[in-house]
């Protein structure tokens, strides 16, 4: 008995290399606040930027506010040989330039929050499901305080991370031990990612970021730059255990927003916001909801012949289901009202039953697009071959809203057949 006391005696009550310290970055509200966000974290209209590149500029910002006043990174971070090409290696970059920590080593690097792993995906989310649950706050039953984990791989190759992270959802549910988070990004997804072919690109298995139930996963798919950083902080902000980053590779022109009379980027934050209205002086012909890069990029290409010489037709952008549900009932009705959903199209970059939350009924997929629009799988090759190919190219997009608008009243009337007498 003496022994297990003198033992019990001489476990410090505070271990001087501890990174972690009573000081609690997630208790630091502007490290998610989407008001907060600096300019510099954004580009401007008319540049060329992958919407990845706007994770790593986030992933940066967040871990250096928190090494920087809290003396360690909040996020650690592995991708096997994708980290760079992912961007998921940003955790590892001080904010704005002021340099690159690199890989972590035992040895020569252990400060850094980038882990170097081999193409070992289900041990990779394994071990940050595992670090997420580790919480070293005093009164663990309280309060998290420890490390977020954040992994990255193709979107195709998504199914190979979740059996870790359904385990780690279960334990946020059921454990009294508070955990903290995951992000997990779903990289070079959808038929953007054609040049590598379709064993590389994702339109069916990023759907596996679904697989959980309500309230357990937030699902975020910014189709450019500048709406990552918003869309992210508020998911992080949230008391939601994972977040699913979906994240395309090649560059679009940044929109000039207030010329289009688009929402700010900064509405991607509200999960779904108007690209462009009704015009009150016409009949309304229906809502288009668009998600995805090179679904959204070809419209809003066209989107200065919709509004001059094509329907009347409402343009909504589908970030995220679940930050479009925990908005007031007031913003998710001036977005799409409850007799909206009836007459609408969707228009994705992944497999329509991915959109399935969106989709009111069997005319409003009907008359949507994607690239599983023959139930073929798509081809590989070069970037604007494959999405013509998937049929989300510009004309096709433009022919397609064509369509689903002279075609109202049709969808309308078998709508109306279709309710019992």
């Amino acid at each position: 008995a003496d022994t297990l006391l003198s033992l019990g005696d001489s476990v410090p009550a505070k271990i001087d290399n501890c990174k972690i310290t009573v000081k609690n970055p997630l208790k630091d509200k502007k490290i998610f606040d989407v008001n907060s966000l600096p300019s510099n974290l954004f580009v401007s209209p008319g540049e060329k930027a992958p919407n990845r590149v706007g994770f790593s500029k986030y992933a940066s910002y967040i871990n250096t506010i928190s090494i920087k006043e809290y003396g360690r990174p909040l996020v650690i971070a592995m991708s096997a040989d994708l980290a760079d090409s992912t961007n998921i290696s940003g955790f590892a970059k001080m904010y704005d330039g002021e340099g690159d920590m690199g890989l972590f080593d035992k040895n020569k690097n252990p400060d850094s929050p980038l882990m170097p792993q081999g193409i070992t995906e289900f041990a990779n989310s394994g071990m940050l499901a595992g670090l997420a649950t580790v919480n070293f706050n005093e009164d663990p039953y309280e309060e998290f305080n420890g490390f977020y984990g954040a992994m990255s791989t193709y979107g195709s190759f998504s199914y190979l991370k979740y059996g870790p992270i359904r385990l780690f959802s279960q334990i946020a549910q059921d454990s009294n031990l508070k955990v903290g988070k995951l992000i997990w990004v779903a990289g070079h997804s959808g038929p953007e990612t054609a040049e590598d072919s379709r064993t590389h690109f994702g339109i069916f298995a990023p759907g596996v970021t679904q697989l959980f139930p309500d309230g357990h996963v937030i699902n975020l798919h910014p189709w450019e730059h500048n709406e990552v950083a918003p869309a992210l902080a508020a998911a992080m902000s949230t008391d939601v255990p994972i977040v699913a980053l979906h994240l395309t590779r090649p560059p679009v022109i940044i929109p000039d927003r207030k010329a289009l009379g688009m929402a700010s980027y900064k509405e991607a934050a509200k999960g779904a916001y108007i690209i462009k209205d009704y015009d009150k002086s016409k009949p309304q012909e229906g809502v288009v909801i668009v998600r995805g890069t090179s679904s959204t990029n070809s419209l809003v290409s066209i989107l200065p012949k919709i509004i001059k010489e094509g329907p009347n037709v409402k343009i909504v952008a589908a970030i995220s289901w679940e930050l479009f549900k925990i908005q007031n009932k007031e913003y998710r009705e001036s977005v799409i009202s409850e007799n909206e959903w009836m007459d609408a199209m969707v228009i994705t970059n992944g497999a329509i039953k991915l959109m399935h939350k969106w989709i009111a009924n069997r005319t409003v997929e009907e008359y949507s697009m994607s690239p599983d629009f023959d139930n073929k799988w798509r081809t590989g090759g070069a970037l604007d071959e494959i999405i013509a190919e998937s049929k989300l190219d510009s004309e096709s997009v433009w022919n397609g809203i064509i369509k689903f608008s002279l075609e109202r009243e049709k969808r309308l009337e078998k709508l109306r057949i279709s309710i019992p007498k």
